[in-house]
């Protein structure tokens, strides 16, 4: 469920692998994960656009090297030196769908809010992928589209899915803060999830601190029982 706030051990444990790198291309042959921060010291420039629909993801260094000293300022790699694609490589690719070669790259996307405190910002379509100088560099950026639904991966891709807006990272610290990491209901500090007090459908928004929330996961199920 997107919003779902989950440690680093609890997505690694859902995903079946050891989340070391921030792009993780074709986990199970049935999707990728990436690892994204809009933090003030995040070390890449993620960014949310179009109200919150849209993430632009940027591309990743490669470790360093003997013939690469200082991979930040150098161009983002699209091939290993044994001329394998890079996760940027195999991203790109991917993103091919678009003349008609696949269907979009279901990703899955985790949000670090601050040390310890990741989120779950739910599914995204890999819908391009392009490189643009920055400064000195090249770098490969990345527009991922966040849908509704598909969490159960074994249903087919929308081709042209319905939209959904994430909390922007600012909010959900001022929640986090405000709420104490606890459900605002009954204390909880385990299983939470950020929830809009007035449903985005209803009218509400993802903007403001003050229409979102600290649920666990049982009063969040049983609030959207009585919504529906």
């Amino acid at each position: 469920m997107s919003n779902e706030i989950i440690s680093y051990l609890e997505m690694c444990r859902r995903e079946g692998v050891s989340l070391q790198r921030g792009m993780n291309f074709g986990i199970g042959g049935t999707h990728s994960v990436i690892l994204m921060s809009v933090r003030r010291n995040a070390p890449y420039e993620d960014r949310i656009e179009a109200d919150g629909t849209i993430l632009i993801y940027e591309g990743h260094v490669e470790p360093r090297t003997p013939h690469v000293k200082e991979p930040k300022a150098t161009d983002q790699p699209r091939l290993t030196s044994q001329g394998r694609l890079t996760q940027n490589g195999q991203f790109e690719a991917a993103a091919s769908y678009k003349a008609g070669k696949r269907l979009p790259e279901r990703v899955r996307v985790y949000e670090k809010i601050q040390s310890g405190i990741w989120s779950y910002n739910g599914m995204f379509h890999l819908v391009d992928a392009w490189t643009e100088r920055t400064g000195r560099r090249s770098v490969f950026k990345f527009r991922f589209e966040a849908v509704e639904g598909e969490e159960d991966l074994t249903t087919p891709v929308a081709l042209r899915p319905e939209r959904r807006r994430i909390i922007p990272a600012v909010v959900k610290l001022e929640v986090w803060k405000r709420d104490g990491g606890k459900c605002v209901i009954c204390g909880a500090a385990d299983e939470l999830h950020f929830d809009h007090d007035l449903p985005f459908s209803l009218g509400g928004t993802s903007i403001t601190a003050a229409n979102v929330q600290l649920l666990c996961a049982r009063h969040n199920l049983s609030k959207g029982a009585k919504i529906l």
